[in-house]
């Protein structure tokens, strides 16, 4: 009976090592509408299903890709949902150690937001304003210093008059609500929000910047050294996304209201209907990296001074995995 009793507890604690040394992977993601498969996954627990209960996610977020980046770096994190610049220049700056693009996430919902009592009609007017982008570096943070230049304007650190404030999401719309900022490049939900909460006015879609209106805005990246040593666990994770972005392309509706409620969970605060039904409308989720505006990307991130010399890009997307899992599924793989 002892010995039963004593095997018993060997068991027990075998169990209890055993779920205390359950592998995780530690995610990263924006609460932003173009990382909702992250949002929707994260609220779901979609990918905990497809990784089996051998393992956890410990999930982190983030305001901007600089410091997701920086997380990469410091190998805090495996996986992260950021946009193309910061992956860019992560990629660059580490030689490619630190970053692999291994499918994408969002296309668009990025937009050039004017406070309305700014009176800013057309680039002239943008002489001496103070203009937004969440950080510095980041995806919108590029763009905007590219278009700045493609209309003979300036930032104030280039010896211009246009002084670009790198400033925090929430924080954009305080200032702008104040009077106190007159522009900003913002990804979705916040442009909707500068509209309809700060008194702004959409000024420029991005969308209309690129050819066939289709930009990489978000991307799924994974340390290089966690993708050699789990690519299993990393094409899991694929799949999952797979089935995400199919999922959120056939259930808008479904799917805005899970975005949201994980929004509320991540900010303290629901978006109200009509800013998530306008939001909604300005990107569309995606499976494909879009390479063709990777490279686009960082020519824009070598003018504008992020990066040293001109992007060489030759490692930085591997589609392997992702592929691997759109064939299983009977769908086109990506170039």
């Amino acid at each position: 009976m002892k010995i039963r009793i004593a095997l018993a507890g060997i068991f027990l604690i075998g169990l209890a090592c055993a779920a205390h040394a359950q592998f995780a992977i530690r995610a990263g993601y924006f609460p932003n509408m173009t990382h909702a498969q992250a949002l929707v996954g994260r609220a779901t627990g979609r990918f905990e299903k497809e990784l089996g209960p051998g393992v956890k996610i410990d999930w982190k977020t983030f305001n901007a890709g600089p410091s997701a980046v920086e997380a990469l770096f410091a190998n805090a994190v495996d996986l992260v949902y950021i946009g193309p610049n910061p992956a860019i220049t992560g990629y660059i700056r580490s030689q490619g150690a630190a970053v692999r693009v291994v499918a994408g996430a969002a296309s668009g919902g990025a937009s050039f937001v004017v406070r309305t009592s700014a009176n800013i009609h057309s680039p002239a007017d943008f002489h001496h304003k103070r203009v937004a982008s969440p950080q510095l570096g980041n995806t919108q943070d590029v763009a905007l210093r590219a278009w700045l230049r493609e209309n003979n304007l300036q930032s104030t650190d280039k010896g211009g008059d246009v002084q670009i404030i790198p400033l925090a999401n929430p924080d954009q719309l305080t200032l702008f609500e104040k009077g106190q900022l007159d522009a900003s490049w913002a990804p979705e939900p916040w442009a909707t929000r500068l509209i309809q909460e700060g008194g702004g006015q959409l000024f420029v879609d991005e969308r209309s910047l690129w050819p066939n209106y289709r930009f990489a805005t978000t991307e799924v990246v994974v340390r290089p050294e966690f993708l050699s040593e789990h690519p299993d666990l990393v094409k899991k994770w694929i799949a999952a996304h797979v089935d995400l972005t199919e999922w959120i392309a056939r259930n808008v509706e479904a799917a805005k209201s899970i975005v949201n409620q994980q929004i509320a969970k991540d900010t303290g605060r629901l978006l109200p209907p009509r800013v998530l039904n306008e939001a909604f409308q300005r990107f569309e989720v995606t499976n494909d990296p879009i390479r063709s505006s990777l490279v686009t990307s960082a020519e824009h991130s070598y003018e504008a001074g992020f990066l040293k010399q001109k992007p060489e890009l030759p490692g930085l997307v591997d589609v392997e995995l992702l592929n691997e899992v759109l064939r299983e599924k009977k769908m086109l793989p990506v170039q």
